[in-house]
């Protein structure tokens, strides 16, 4: 799915937006590698794994991306997470999150799974409550692009290609969002 493969591309080339994205510090992304990862014999797909590079004392990650209706949402997502763990045995502890577009897509039951809710070792963002583009973060801001009216986009996109250019300093970055933004973002 095309949303995917965007939400890939985001997350591989600024990791620091998904830590920006779930409350934690943005530099939280220099200790990991993303990467998307298939579990064997039951080609589960997991979206995205976040990978804590050299130290077992952070978090593992697993990104699920939901833009559609998915009664089972959650039982998959348990699932390709168990064998994951069964399968590479990592030390690390894990989190996962789960982005929606908005809340009314998230019809997955959860009553077999509450207490990960509860805990917060899963958590669930609608990227319509973030709030104003123009006032989150520039990183944050790219991905509300992604669920914006035919209408707005053009403009947002359009003011986060001028906030691009002034506020990332990097000029590889720089480039990576703009073309990010102009290619798939602001079609």
């Amino acid at each position: 799915m095309k949303i995917d493969s965007i939400f890939y591309r985001l997350f591989q080339d600024f990791p620091n937006i998904f830590f920006e994205l779930i409350g934690n510090s943005p530099e939280e992304a220099n200790i990991y590698q993303f990467s998307s990862v298939e579990v064997k014999q039951t080609a589960f797909r997991i979206d995205g794994v976040f990978l804590p590079v050299q130290t077992t004392e952070n978090p593992i990650y697993f990104v699920e991306v939901q833009f559609q209706t998915d009664g089972e949402i959650y039982s998959r997502l348990f699932a390709e997470i168990c064998l994951y763990l069964r399968q590479n045995k990592p030390q690390n502890d894990w989190n996962a999150v789960v982005l929606y577009p908005t809340k009314s897509l998230d019809t997955g039951d959860i009553k077999h799974y509450r207490e990960f809710f509860t805990s917060q070792r899963v958590r669930r963002i609608y990227l319509d409550e973030l709030g104003e583009s123009t006032s989150l973060p520039i990183g944050i801001a790219t991905i509300k692009l992604i669920i914006a009216t035919e209408d707005t986009a053009i403009a947002q996109g359009r003011e986060l290609i001028n906030r691009t250019k002034q506020e990332i300093n990097s000029q590889l970055q720089q480039q990576q969002l703009l073309q990010l933004i102009r290619d798939n973002l602001c079609l």
